[in-house]
């Protein structure tokens, strides 16, 4: 089978008040993990976690960016997807210890929350924390639906190895804002029933139009242009930069005593910055220096 494009689609049923996302990544899981070494049971993870992640940035009503971060007890202290309405996501784990490659989401997590963090562009950030109380990263998100929007939603989330790493797919379908009767209720239970029924292969390598049809063929769906997801690392070496200044001269002074040169490293994407005594001197030099003056020309 040929490989999807690493794509968002978004979807509605003409005679339902509910609405539905799909998404499939490939190269986007790839570009996350093949900067680091984890075991495969955290690759599959991230790789749950990114698909959930995109799926709840394509329900934001607004420009902005979310994060999605499990903490617990157990032996990966946290993983965190970053995402915004442009479908640019980025993500990390970190662990101690032995990861058994089956381990699923409590073996890995223990006892712990996810906190789910919407930033918008305009206006006041939001955190929604739920308790990983579902067997499953898609069950604790449908919990979190339920407590902070009072929406019906069921989530779907597939992973298999490729290529060495993981591709991952998932599918949403919600329910309508305000659409709250008992017929509502039985249509959106008929369509997630239908969506029971999909299997991992046909999630993972067939098209979105080929998965809404031997899903739907017998309803009326609306799928609208889909939306590129991508893995974007905003690191650069001005952030280094800043950073460095926060730090202050004196701390960097004696760092550089220890060392010949201050190297930084991206959690997200691996890229190393190094740092000379004459680069360091350049930017606290830059910072003390006040902007020149324009000059005044005379005829």
């Amino acid at each position: 089978m040929s490989q999807t494009p690493d794509q968002l689609h978004r979807f509605l049923f003409e005679h339902y008040e509910v609405r539905g996302e799909l998404v499939q990544l490939s190269t986007t899981t790839h570009d996350m993990l093949c900067g680091h070494h984890y075991p495969q049971a955290i690759q599959r993870l991230l790789s749950e976690l990114l698909v959930a992640t995109s799926l709840l940035t394509a329900t934001l009503k607004f420009e902005g960016a979310i994060t999605v971060q499990l903490q617990g007890n157990g032996p990966v202290r946290f993983a965190v997807i970053n995402g915004n309405h442009l479908q640019q996501m980025r993500g990390v784990a970190r662990y101690d210890g032995v990861i058994a490659e089956n381990a699923g989401l409590h073996e890995l997590i223990g006892e712990g929350h996810m906190m789910i963090t919407v930033i918008p562009e305009e206006g006041e950030r939001y955190q929604g924390v739920v308790a990983l109380d579902g067997d499953t990263l898609a069950a604790c998100l449908e919990n979190y639906f339920a407590q902070s929007e009072q929406l019906a939603t069921r989530i779907w989330i597939k992973t298999e190895p490729h290529d060495e790493l993981p591709k991952a797919a998932g599918m949403l379908l919600q329910v309508m804002p305000d659409i709250n009767t008992e017929q509502h209720a039985l249509d959106f239970e008929h369509v997630t029933t239908l969506t029971d029924t999909i299997k991992s292969e046909e999630l993972l390598n067939l098209s979105a139009q080929e998965v809404l049809y031997r899903l739907y063929h017998q309803e009326e769906v609306r799928l609208f242009d889909p939306q590129a997801v991508s893995f974007v690392c905003n690191c650069s070496r001005a952030r280094c930069e800043a950073a460095i200044l926060q730090i202050g001269k004196a701390e960097v002074d004696a760092l550089l005593e220890e060392q010949n040169e201050i190297k930084m490293d991206c959690d997200y994407c691996g890229t190393e910055y190094h740092f000379s005594a004459e680069d360091l001197a350049k930017i606290f030099n830059d910072q003390l220096t006040p902007p020149e003056e324009p000059k005044t020309v005379l005829h």
